[in-house]
């Protein structure tokens, strides 16, 4: 029998993720081997205190606070570190030496992508990063390879278990945004600051990945539209179902006709209502979904478990293994599909339909004024339904009016939604969210 070769693998950060990867090194090194090629020597764990408490039991030897050096003797480096710095400076550190990188660093590949590409592109090693999107989901390579021959239409994805979470709880039991945020956090699905998950950075981070691959163009941060789910309300929810929809946070990257005729890439996350016949209605808690539209593969969807440390180190092992291939085997290394220029449009050039909830006056001509206004505007009302409520101080009715429009372009329905906030029988507008699959 042939006596497999080694590789050197340096492993950075040894968080959740980090320690059940070295754990799965450790303990599964001859399938791994045999899946390789090659054996894949943990030659050491980079962390910034060697002492602290872990989950998983790892040889205190393996640890050091050295990553430079680290970087410098390997064939194969994995950062999970997180964060712009230093784990930039250390990718490129390990590209420049030869060797591939394995991350998971969505926030660094959103923000700076490219120059990591570029780099890996030069110096002819591989760059992979699947654990950045969704956890176990396997669903970048998929795109980048199994759909490379199809054209993408549309992708849209539940790509964090946060805030599915939170709004699954909402839509399950009634609870207020703030109860569900702190049962998400008492379980561990939500970090002490869930700014970055409930803002919608998180999500936003991981449609420019799955943009930048779909379409074949470098997007950044500044392409997409974010908002999160902050504003949701326990009465929206109620709302949605009694409508018939979900509220779900999507990162949404498609491809659309400019009014000029030229195409164009939208890319946002804010959440949205589905109809709970739509496949990604049924992801619940905080499993991942992506749904990918393809002209000829058709609709295809992604389910699985986005996060957690086993997870996630099943999609960071996998990209180890077939880097670890890439080198035993040879051949060229592949980072990211053939690069397009198409451009990245704003929110207003997309066509959507709107949920608009509306607390009105209860008098005759109210329904025709407003409908009136959207005809005005050229958005036509698909479903129009009314509420009667009676305060019980002033004994003074009013009416919650909920409305779906037809698709339109996002600038007329804004335009309209700031009209209807002019009219004098409107008491407020409750509440305004996109809706997709109708």
């Amino acid at each position: 029998m042939t006596e497999l070769r080694t590789l050197k693998v340096a492993l950075l950060g040894c968080g959740n993720v980090g320690a059940q990867v070295a754990r799965i090194l450790t303990d599964d090194a001859d399938a791994l081997a045999a899946r390789a090629g090659a054996r894949l020597e943990l030659t050491g764990i980079a962390v910034r205190t060697i002492d602290a408490p872990r989950d998983v039991e790892l040889p205190r030897e393996l640890f050091t606070t050295d990553a430079d050096t680290l970087v410098k003797d390997a064939d194969l480096v994995i950062e999970l570190m997180g964060g712009i710095e230093p784990a930039r400076s250390l990718i490129l550190a390990a590209i420049e030496n030869g060797a591939c990188v394995v991350t998971g660093n969505k926030a660094l590949l959103a923000q700076d992508g490219p120059t990591l590409y570029e780099a890996a592109d030069k110096a002819g090693v591989q760059l992979s990063y699947e654990a950045a999107v969704a956890g176990a989901i396997p669903i970048l390579r998929p795109i980048r390879d199994s759909l490379s021959g199809d054209r993408i239409t549309r992708v849209l994805g539940i790509v964090n278990g946060t805030t599915n979470f939170i709004l699954d709880q909402m839509d399950t039991t009634g609870a207020q945004f703030a109860d569900a945020l702190a049962e998400a956090q008492r379980l561990g699905y939500a970090e002490a600051d869930p700014t970055a998950d409930v803002g919608g950075l998180d999500a936003a981070a991981k449609a420019t990945i799955l943009a930048s691959l779909s379409f074949h163009t470098r997007f950044d941060l500044e392409n997409v539209h974010c908002e999160g789910i902050t504003e949701v309300s326990a009465a929206d929810i109620a709302a949605a179902k009694d409508a018939g929809f979900v509220i779900k946070l999507l990162a949404i990257a498609e491809k659309l006709t400019a009014a000029d005729g030229s195409e164009g890439v939208s890319v946002r996350v804010h959440p949205t209502l589905l109809p709970r016949e739509h496949p990604l209605a049924a992801v619940h808690g905080a499993f991942n979904a992506v749904f990918v539209e393809a002209e000829n593969a058709g609709e295809l969807m992604f389910y699985g478990q986005g996060a957690g440390g086993t997870p996630t180190a099943s999609a960071v092992l996998g990209d180890l293994v077939s880097a670890a291939r890439r080198i035993v085997l040879g051949g060229p290394a592949q980072t990211e599909t053939t690069i397009g220029h198409v451009p990245a449009l704003p929110i207003d050039a997309v066509n959507t339909s709107y949920y608009i909830g509306l607390d009105v006056a209860d008098q005759p001509g109210v329904l025709a004024q407003i409908a009136h206004l959207f005809a005005e505007h050229g958005v036509s009302i698909e479903i129009m339904r009314q509420t009667i409520h009676r305060d019980a101080d002033s004994n003074v009715e009013s009416a919650e009016l909920r409305i779906v429009t037809h698709r339109a372009t996002e600038a007329a329905l804004a335009a309209t939604v700031q009209a209807v906030k002019g009219l004098d029988v409107i008491n407020s507008v409750t509440s305004v969210l996109r809706v997709e699959g109708v």
